[in-house]
């Protein structure tokens, strides 16, 4: 199987995964968790924001629901947050648009993870490359992108 530079990363740490594949050409969030068999409140997009003093933040909620903004910008102390345009990502964080990991962007950026994936022993998130998602712990993944927990989802 394929080793992503999410998934090297991980290993170097020593920090346990499963990794998953499912046909590439899809995107939807909710479709890629029916291609898994997994409820999609387990399983998380990576989205990417900027600031209004122009700082780069990183958020995952469940692809069931939205960021919410103004909840991102709470959980930040920042005044205001808005998505980055897609023709940013790639060169921003070195992944594509659906294969956004948090773990191992071109640059460490502030990450929030919503807290609902406290519920989840495990949770799925890309692994930086479109048709590959890794199941990890929360906790782990928190961990290694020195990410906080807070509410920021809205359904």
């Amino acid at each position: 199987m394929l080793k992503t530079n999410a998934m090297r990363l991980l290993d170097a740490k020593k920090i346990p995964y499963e990794s998953f594949t499912y046909p590439p050409e899809i995107t939807d969030g909710e479709q890629v968790a029916g291609q898994l068999g997994e409820d999609p409140a387990a399983v998380f997009k990576t989205l990417v924001t900027v600031s209004d003093k122009g700082e780069h933040l990183v958020f995952c909620v469940p692809v069931c629901a939205s960021l919410d903004l103004k909840a991102a910008a709470k959980a930040a102390g920042i005044k205001s947050a808005a998505m980055i345009k897609q023709k940013e990502l790639e060169p921003l964080t070195g992944y594509v648009h659906g294969g956004c990991s948090p773990v191992g962007m071109k640059k460490r950026f502030r990450t929030f993870i919503d807290a609902s994936a406290q519920d989840h022993a495990q949770i799925f998130v890309s692994a930086g490359k479109l048709g590959h998602q890794m199941k990890l712990s929360p906790e782990a993944l928190a961990a290694f992108c020195g990410a906080a927990f807070a509410p920021l989802k809205t359904e």
